[in-house]
C-alpha cells in the first residue's frame, strides 16, 4: 500500500518536532530525508551523513542540484553555514563512538519491543546493509518513519518481526500515517493519532498490542 505526498510530509513534520537545538542527527533514505525540510525555526541541527557531511541541509530547489553534493543515499542535498566534510571512516567513527543523538530511519517492520527489520526481504535483491545496523545500535535514540501497513495490507507494527532483524530493542518512537507510538518497558504506547484516523482504525491495523491511555492527542 503506497503513501501519498501529503502523508509523507505530515510524518516528516511530526518527526522534526523531536529535534532539539544542537542535536547531531542522521537521516535515513526515504521519508526521513524530508525531516531536514521541517526543522522548527530557530532550531539548529547538525545533520550527519555517513558519506562524510556535517551540517547537511535540506533538498535543493529544482535545477540547483550540485552533482558532487549528495547524502548517503545518493540524493542531492544542500549544506548550511559551518558545514564540513570528512571521509566515510570518520563519519562512521562518529556513529560508533555514540556521537549521534537521533537517527531517523525507515523500516519494513518494527516489533512491540522495538526490534527493527529494515534491510532485506528474503529472496529480493538488496544493494547492501548500509549504515543502518550501526546507527540502530549506537545512536542515542532511534525513530522509525514508515507506512503503517505493507502493500498487502498487513501491519508493519508487529508482535514479533518476521523479517531478518537489523537490531534488537533499539527503536524508541514509531511514526506512521496513522499514529505515533512510543516503545516503553511496559509495551507499545499509543501517543498520538493522525486525523482522520481513529483509535479503532489504529488498533485494527496494528498486530502488536497497544497501550491506550485515557487521553490521546490528535494531529490535524
Amino acid at each position: 500500500m503506497g503513501m501519498g505526498k501529503e502523508n509523507r510530509d505530515r510524518i516528516a513534520m511530526r518527526a522534526a518536532q523531536e529535534l532539539k537545538n544542537g542535536m547531531a542527527v542522521n537521516l535515513g533514505i526515504g521519508i526521513p530525508t524530508q525531516v531536514a525540510d521541517y526543522v522548527p525555526e530557530g532550531v539548529q541541527i547538525v545533520f550527519h551523513a555517513e558519506n562524510g557531511i556535517l551540517y547537511a541541509g535540506g533538498a535543493p530547489n529544482p535545477g540547483e542540484e550540485d552533482a558532487f553534493l549528495c547524502n548517503a543515499g545518493g540524493y542531492p542535498v544542500t549544506i548550511v553555514e559551518g558545514a564540513s566534510y570528512c571521509d566515510s571512516s570518520i563519519a562512521f567513527a562518529m556513529i560508533r563512538r555514540g556521537c549521534i543523538d537521533i537517527t531517523i530511519l525507515g523500516a519494513l517492520e518494527v516489533s512491540e519491543r522495538g526490534d527493527l527489520a529494515n534491510w532485506i526481504v528474503p529472496g529480493k535483491r538488496v544493494a547492501g546493509i548500509g549504515g543502518a545496523m550501526e546507527l540502530a545500535q549506537k545512536a542515542k535514540k532511534v525513530i522509525v518513519l514508515m507506512n503503517h501497513v505493507n502493500r498487502q495490507g498487513e501491519s508493519k507494527v508487529k508482535k514479533q518481526c518476521d523479517l531478518p532483524l537489523t537490531a534488537r530493542a533499539c527503536v524508541k518512537l514509531i511514526i506512521t500515517e496513522m499514529a505515533v507510538m512510543e516503545v516503553t518497558e511496559h509495551g507499545l504506547l499509543l501517543k498520538e493519532i493522525m486525523l482522520p484516523y481513529t483509535v479503532d482504525d489504529v488498533v485494527r491495523h496494528t498486530e502488536a498490542a497497544l497501550i491506550i491511555p485515557e487521553h490521546i492527542s490528535y494531529i490535524p
